[in-house]
C-alpha cells in the first residue's frame, strides 16, 4: 500500500453532495448544494464545479493512447481557479472558451495521482483541457488480439472505480460530484465503441461514434469499450454486446434481463435510465460487472450455458437505483452503493425465481462474509469490518470488501424483518425517488432512517452496533434454504461410505454445487479427490464459480491432477473475486507459495490493473523477480 503524506490532509478539498432533501433531484439543481469531505480528490468544488463534459477523443490501439480534448461546463464560485484530478495524464494545454491560453500547474504525484490546478478569471462558464494518456493510464486494460475470444482484433475497456476515471480522463473524480456528459471518439476501422450512455447498435462507416449521458453522474460511471462488437436485442428495451463469436450465446444466456427489469421497477419505480443493455468482455475483466448507466460490463464467466449465474445480472441492474441513481458521496459511504444492491438483487431474483433460489443466494453470501470478517479481524485495519469506513490515506479499493455487500445486506434485511415488507418496501421506494440523482453520505441516510422509518413505526435498533461496529450483530437475519440442508445429508451420506455417483444431485444448482464443494471434510485423499472429479467432472467444468471452489479444494488437498487446469484458469481469468481466494489458498505451504509465483509471472500480463494491484500486495510482489524453481 501507498503510504498516505501528511500534509495532503492540509488540502484536500471540500465536494458537493447533490441537492437537498426534498422532491426527486432533476437536472436544473445547482450541484453544489452540499458539502462533505473526500479524501480520495483534489477537486474544490465549493470554488468551481464540472456541470457538463465534453470528450473529443481518438482512441490509439496500436500507441495504447488515447488522446484529445475535455471540455467542460462549470459553475465558478469566483475562487479564480478550479482544480481536477489526473493520474499519469499528460496535459499538453488548457484553454478558456475562446480558446486563449489559461495556466495551469500539476501538483505533486501521491496515490491519488496529481491535481491539476487551472487559473480561471471570475464568471468563467466553460474551458477546455488537450491531454493524453500515459502508457500505463490504470483504468485502461488493453488487449492484443490473442487475448479475446475471437483472436482476431484488439480490445480496449475502461474501469473507473474507484478512483481510476482520473487516469484517463481529467476530471473531478468523486462519487460526490455528478455531471452530465457527452464524447465523439474516434476508433480503427472495423472496430465498435460502446459507452456509459446512448449507443450504436451498428458500427460505424468512419469509425466515429457519438454518445450522451443526461442525467448526472460521478465520473467513476464513465466508461468506454472498443473491439470487434456485435449486438443482439433480448426485447424492446435490454440487448447484449460482445465479440461476434459470443454474441449468441450471451443473449441466450441472459434472456430474463427483461424480466428482470420490470421485476426491478415493479419493486421500487421506474427505470431513469432508457435502455439497459450489457457488453461481455474478455475474461481479464477484474469484476463480475460494472454497473455503468446504460450499460453494464460483465465478466464472460458469467456465461455457464445453463443461466444459473445471472444473479449477477440482478445485481448490476439493481445498481440502476442504488449507486446510480442514489450514490454513495464518498468511498467511506460505499455501503450505500452495495449493500441496498445486494438486497434489491435477492429481492429480484426471488420475484423470479422464489425464495429458495434467493435464500440459497444469501446464504453463500453469509459464507463469504464470515470468512471476510475473520480475515479483516486478524489483519492490519480490522475496523474494515464496520460498514461506515474511514479509507483517509489508503486506496479506497482496498475498503471495498464483502462487508459493505453482505453486512448492508443483512442490516437492511433486519430492518424489513422489524417493520414487515410492505412498510420497508414503502420506504425504499420513497427513499430512491427522494434522492434520485443525489450523493448520500451515511450520517444524512442515518437521519432520514430514523424519521421516515425507526421512528414512525415505534421500532428501536441498535444502528450503532450494525454501522460502527467491527462484528457482525448477532441479531443478524439468518438466511434459509432447505436446499441447501439437503445438500449437506448428501455430503454426510459420502462421508458415511455411499459413493460419490449415488449421491442424489440429479437436479442442483450451481449454488447447490458450490455449498456441495465448499463444505467436503477436510484432510480428502488423492483418491477421494479423484471419486468426486469423475462423478462430478468438476476439474473439466465450464461453470467458472464452481471450477474456482473445487480448484480451492484441490490446493487445499495437495491434489496435483487439477494443477494444470487451475495454472490455465488463472492464466485467462482476471476476476479478482477467483483470484484473491485461489492465491491465498496456495500461500499457505511453501510448494503453493513456490506454484503461485510461477503463475503469476505468466498471468500477471493479462490481468487488469486493479487485479495487478491487488496480488501484488498480496505476493509482495516485485517486478523483475527472479525466476523460481517449481
Amino acid at each position: 500500500m501507498t503510504l498516505y503524506r501528511r500534509e495532503l490532509l492540509l488540502i484536500i478539498p471540500l465536494f458537493f453532495a447533490c441537492a437537498g432533501e426534498n422532491g426527486a433531484g432533476d437536472a436544473e439543481r445547482s450541484p453544489s448544494t452540499n458539502s462533505t469531505m473526500d479524501h480520495h480528490s483534489h477537486a474544490r468544488p465549493d470554488e468551481a464545479v464540472i456541470t457538463h463534459l465534453e470528450l473529443d477523443i481518438a482512441v490509439d490501439m496500436a500507441a495504447r493512447t488515447i488522446a484529445g480534448t475535455a471540455t467542460y461546463r462549470i459553475e465558478d464560485h469566483g475562487k479564480g481557479r478550479i482544480i481536477l484530478d489526473t493520474d499519469g495524464l499528460i496535459v499538453e494545454k488548457v484553454m478558456d472558451g475562446k480558446g486563449e491560453a489559461l495556466a495551469f500547474t500539476l501538483g505533486d504525484s501521491t496515490f491519488l495521482g496529481r491535481p491539476l490546478e487551472v487559473s480561471i478569471p471570475a464568471g468563467t462558464e466553460s474551458f477546455a483541457v488537450q491531454y493524453r494518456t500515459g502508457r500505463n493510464a490504470k483504468a485502461l486494460q488493453w488487449l492484443e488480439p490473442h487475448q479475446t475470444a475471437d483472436r482476431k482484433h484488439p480490445f480496449l475497456f475502461t474501469q473507473g472505480q474507484a478512483i481510476l476515471a482520473r487516469s484517463w480522463i481529467p476530471v473531478q473524480d468523486s462519487p460526490g460530484i455528478r455531471f452530465t456528459y457527452a464524447a465523439k471518439v474516434s476508433v480503427p476501422d472495423g472496430l465498435m465503441a460502446v459507452m456509459s450512455g446512448t449507443n450504436p447498435q451498428k458500427p460505424s462507416a468512419d469509425g466515429v461514434y457519438s454518445f450522451t449521458q443526461e442525467q448526472r453522474i460521478p465520473a467513476y460511471l464513465i466508461a468506454l469499450a472498443v473491439g470487434d462488437l456485435a449486438f443482439k436485442p433480448v426485447d424492446a428495451r435490454t440487448g447484449v454486446y460482445a465479440e461476434r463469436s459470443v454474441v449468441d450465446n450471451a443473449a441466450w444466456e441472459f434472456a430474463d434481463m427483461g424480466r428482470m427489469l420490470e421485476a426491478a421497477e415493479n419493486l421500487y419505480g421506474p427505470y431513469r435510465w432508457g435502455r439497459y443493455d450489457l457488453i461481455v468482455l474478455p475474461p481479464s475483466f477484474p469484476f463480475g460487472g460494472m454497473e455503468n448507466p446504460c450499460l453494464t460490463f460483465a465478466t464472460p464467466t458469467i456465461i455457464a450455458g445453463d443461466r444459473s449465474l445471472t444473479a449477477l445480472v440482478a445485481h448490476e441492474l439493481a445498481h440502476s437505483w442504488s449507486g446510480n441513481l442514489v450514490t454513495n458521496a464518498t468511498w467511506n459511504d460505499f455501503w450505500l452503493n452495495e449493500g441496498f444492491t445486494v438486497y434489491f438483487e435477492s429481492r429480484i431474483s426471488e420475484a423470479l425465481y422464489g425464495a429458495d433460489y434467493a435464500g440459497m443466494l444469501q446464504q453463500l453470501g453469509r459464507q463469504d462474509l464470515q470468512g471476510e470478517l475473520a480475515k479483516i479481524a486478524a489483519g492490519r485495519h480490522p475496523e474494515d469490518g464496520r460498514l461506515r469506513l474511514d479509507l483517509a490515506g489508503r486506496d479506497p479499493d482496498e475498503g471495498m470488501t464483502d462487508v459493505a455487500y453482505e453486512k448492508g445486506a443483512a442490516f437492511l434485511r433486519l430492518l424489513e424483518a422489524r417493520v414487515g415488507r410492505p412498510k420497508f418496501d414503502a420506504f425504499i421506494r420513497d427513499y430512491f425517488d427522494r434522492f434520485a440523482f443525489q450523493s448520500m453520505t451515511t450520517d444524512r441516510f442515518l437521519a432520514h432512517l430514523d424519521e421516515h422509518l425507526l421512528k414512525p413505526n415505534e421500532v428501536e435498533v441498535n444502528v450503532a452496533e450494525w454501522v460502527d461496529g467491527d462484528e457482525l450483530p448477532a441479531n443478524a437475519p439468518t438466511p434459509v434454504s432447505d436446499r441447501f440442508t439437503k445438500v449437506e445429508e448428501e455430503i454426510a451420506r459420502w462421508e458415511e461410505g455411499t459413493a460419490a455417483r449415488e449421491l442424489s444431485t440429479s437436479e442442483w444448482s450451481t449454488f447447490e454445487w458450490m455449498h456441495f464443494i465448499r463444505h467436503l471434510p477436510d484432510g480428502l485423499t488423492e483418491a477421494r479427490m479423484n471419486e468426486l472429479d469423475a462423478a462430478f467432472g468438476f476439474t473439466k467444468t465450464g461453470n467458472a464459480e464452481v471450477l474456482a471452489a473445487w480448484l480451492e479444494q484441490c490446493i487445499r488437498n495437495d491434489h496435483d491432477e487439477a494443477f494444470d487446469r487451475l495454472d490455465q484458469f488463472l492464466n485467462t481469468v482476471g476476476r479478482r473475486k477467483f483470484l484473491v481466494p485461489l492465491y491465498t489458498r496456495m500461500l499457505e505451504t511453501e510448494k503453493g507459495r513456490l506454484m503461485a509465483q510461477t503463475i503469476y509471472r505468466s498471468a500477471r500480463g493479462n490481468y487488469h490493473s486493479v487485479a495487478v494491484h491487488t496480488i501484488d500486495g498480496l505476493l509482495a510482489w516485485k517486478d523483475n523477480q527472479p525466476p523460481v524453481n517449481f
